[in-house]
């Protein structure tokens, strides 16, 4: 049934579409034309395909915005840019310092702070790909581009896109003196400074030095317990950008930046419900689905000090391991990222080129997590980790302006982490809180080659062909609770193939096939040597996808529909169960689902009605459904058989709308630019198990700017989250012990001062 609908409604708003745009278009022409005016769109490029084209002849689902747009959005991060993109929702799940992004498009994404997890939508910054989520929600400091590409990317970005891939890429140095620096004050007292200045010798040599600081001196949270405003962090970064071209046609390129959170962990609310333990037996138990235990999505309880009612014992109790110390302080996360990066450019002739990209990712970070949201200590985690990620690829793109263009090229990865987990359990044994101690140490290395081509039959037809194999290997090593090392390793090879037609230089149509491949891999939670060694298997996708691109009105109206079918194979999700093993009640594991079905439409709106005005807007519809999902959640054992069939993906609202909304028109001796926004997100659900207290309802997200331009100053009033919504952004039901959940941020606001140079 939802599939007839969202086929009729795609249809309809097509038909709707083609039968206006002639009224719109002739009436645009006529009253440009009495104004004796031209206006056009701006041309969009993308690098979806490693190399840059114009958004509007790409046989791809992908959405793309610029600087000055990223700009006028007074984004804090990329969750505030992602309404570009229909069918995406990107989420902070608040399980860790440093921002853990659950990304998800077209219902496809990952809501885990576990390592061993693999992103199944990929995040790309300069050319990197980030093999965490923790870290993976990107600042919006100096961004020159953001583009969004929909459905597995597995011939050119490859590992483990099989939901999409969000691409970042920072300003690079102009060589020239020149900067910018702004400064913004909100509320919640938020301070925020931030700038780059750049020099060189206008030709061979340019360096950029980058800077950022931003302080939130106040929590989003009221803690009830201490009247402390919890949420705090402080962010700063600092980098250099050098670039050298030596000679005609080559660049080198290096990036380093050092980025330092420290902040509070991240504050959580208890939802729990009668029939769950905490409610149960401790009584802390919600009003009603709704509303969490503290009474507001904003109000907290938790303690993690001396006034937890049921307290981590003193480290002098016998039983206590050696060299104990017990965790009391959730006001003291930090999460440090270091990066640095090489790019080499090389344009050999006129038809050649060679790129080759490697880096090197390392965080580190400490965080104190009071999980069971209450003045209890019930569940609570000291989780110190590092990670590092070292990556190469090298390609070689050939395109000489005739039927053929391809690039070609090799990829290597090699990463690993530890995490010395400490779980306090104090729901096992009345007044006593346990002590468990469990190190997951994990590494994992990929090598691939890959290439894509197209191939011009004449003006008109254009096929294209792409292919990556890809071979994983990767090992774990469990110690404390239980013990265990194991390895493995697969491959895969991903195909794509695409044919377009251009119907004239405004329009055009295309079919796509494109396969995704994410790697297995071994739990990262463990309650028994079982858990621990036998690895969880690859899961596929297959896109298949049919796109019509157009611009209309001498480019004054750009309209864009897609509509898709995936196969989903081997699904791994991630499921938390009932252990009698693990010394925490609970453990999530990782199971394949054995099959799903995505379909849905996309439509993709800008307009240039008249000069200075310019909209964007997008629709995306939705239906992913599993269609066989049995699994056992007793024991090897006692084996019970649970059918999952029906519950709806996490993060898949059937319907997301935007529409957003900038006019710029002359005032005195400088430009007023005022800007607006609305994204509608439609019902769904941030828990796998569909509780419904952690459901989210429809949500209406309105933004806005007011912005002065005086010669190279500008000064601005931005708000996000106007109407106030607060909706979760994650919710976990914990094996029926109790259910935490975590609201989106409330409405900010703000005054931004910047000047260039």
């Amino acid at each position: 049934m939802k599939s007839a609908k969202i086929l009729i409604t795609a249809i309809c708003i097509l038909a709707g579409f083609i039968l206006i745009t002639p009224t719109l278009v002739l009436a645009q022409e006529e009253d440009a034309e009495a104004r004796n005016e031209s206006t056009e769109l701006e041309e969009i490029t993308v690098t979806a395909r490693k190399r840059v084209e114009n958004l509007q002849e790409v046989a791809l689902s992908v959405s793309a915005m610029g600087t000055k747009e990223i700009e006028t959005a007074f984004a804090t991060d990329v969750r505030d840019l992602i309404y570009i993109s229909p069918n995406t929702v990107l989420d902070d799940t608040n399980q860790g310092p440093g921002g853990v992004a659950a990304a998800y498009i077209r219902g496809i994404g990952v809501s885990e702070v576990e390592k061993n997890f693999d992103p199944a939508v990929g995040v790309v910054i300069d050319g990197i790909f980030r093999g965490t989520m923790t870290g993976s929600i990107e600042r919006a400091i100096d961004l020159e581009r953001m583009e969004v590409a929909r459905g597995p990317q597995g011939t050119l970005f490859g590992r483990n896109t099989i939901g999409g891939v969000i691409i970042m890429e920072r300003t690079k140095p102009t060589m020239e003196f020149g900067g910018k620096v702004r400064a913004s004050y909100g509320n919640y007292d938020t301070s925020v400074v931030d700038g780059i200045i750049n020099f060189g010798n206008g030709d061979t040599f340019g360096v950029k030095l980058s800077g950022a600081y931003r302080n939130q001196d106040e929590g989003f949270y009221t803690n009830l317990n201490t009247g402390r405003k919890d949420g705090q962090y402080k962010y700063t970064s600092g980098g250099i950008n050098v670039l050298w071209a030596p000679t005609q046609g080559l660049e080198l390129e290096w990036t380093y930046l050092a980025e330092r959170t420290d902040q509070d962990s991240p504050p959580l609310l208890n939802a729990g419900q009668p029939g769950q333990l905490f409610c149960d037996l401790f009584g802390w138990c919600s009003p009603n689905i709704e509303t969490p235990v503290s009474g507001d999505r904003y109000d907290i309880l938790r303690e993690c000090g001396d006034g937890a009612t049921i307290p981590i014992p003193d480290p002098d109790i016998p039983w206590v391991p050696p060299g104990y110390e017990a965790p009391t302080d959730c006001d003291d996360a930090t999460f440090d990222a270091d990066t640095n990066q090489l790019e080499a450019r090389w344009d050999i002739n006129d038809d050649y080129r060679i790129d080759y990209i490697g880096g090197i990712w390392e965080t580190e970070e400490t965080v104190v997590n009071d999980w069971d949201a209450v003045t209890d200590v019930l569940f609570h985690t000291d989780r110190p980790s590092e990670y590092e990620q070292t990556t190469h690829e090298l390609r070689l793109t050939y395109d000489a302006g005739g039927k053929l263009a391809y690039t070609v090229g090799g990829y290597y990865w090699d990463s690993e982490y530890e995490i010395r987990l400490r779980s306090y359990i104090g729901f096992a044994v009345p007044g006593i809180v346990l002590d468990l101690p469990q190190t997951t140490k994990q590494t994992s290395k990929s090598k691939a080659l890959f290439f894509e081509g197209d191939y011009s039959f004449n003006d008109a037809w254009t096929l294209t062909l792409g292919g990556r194999w890809t071979e994983d290997k990767k090992t774990t090593d469990q110690s404390g609770i239980t013990v265990g090392a194991a390895n493995a390793k697969w491959d895969e090879f991903t195909p794509k193939v695409a044919l377009k037609y251009t119907i004239d230089d405004a329009s055009m149509i295309y079919g796509l096939y494109s396969n995704g491949y994410r790697a297995g891999g071994f739990n990262g939670r463990v309650d028994s040597v079982e858990t621990a060694t036998i690895p969880y298997d690859p899961e596929t996708v297959d896109n298949y996808e049919l796109g019509y691109r157009s611009e209309w009105a001498d480019r004054t109206v750009i309209f864009n529909a897609t509509v898709f079918y995936m196969d989903y194979q081997d699904k791994q999700e991630e499921i938390q169960q009932p252990s009698e093993t693990s010394g925490t009640g609970q453990v999530t594991r990782v199971v394949n689902a054995a099959s799903a079905t995505i379909k849905g439409a996309e439509f993709e709106l800008m307009w240039l009605p008249t000069e200075g005005l310019t909209i964007r807007s997008n629709l995306g519809l939705l239906d992913a459904s599993y269609d066989d999902f049995l699994v056992n959640t007793g024991t090897t054992d006692d084996p019970v058989i649970t059918d999952f069939s029906g519950l709806d993906f996490r993060r898949a609202p059937e319907t997301t709308f935007s529409i957003d909304g900038s006019y710029e028109w002359a005032v005195g001796a400088g430009q007023m630019l005022i800007r607006a926004g609305w994204r509608y997100l439609g019902a769904h659900e941030v828990d796998f198990a569909n509780k419904p207290e952690l459901h989210n309802k429809s949500q209406n997200l309105i933004d806005g700017s007011i912005n002065y331009y005086y010669g190279d100053w500008y000064f601005s009033l931005f708000g996000r989250n106007l109407g106030g919504e607060d909706g979760y952004q994650i919710g976990f039901d914990v094996a029926g012990l109790w259910s935490y959940a975590a609201p989106r941020a409330p409405r900010t606001y703000g005054l931004e001062v910047g000047f260039r140079f």
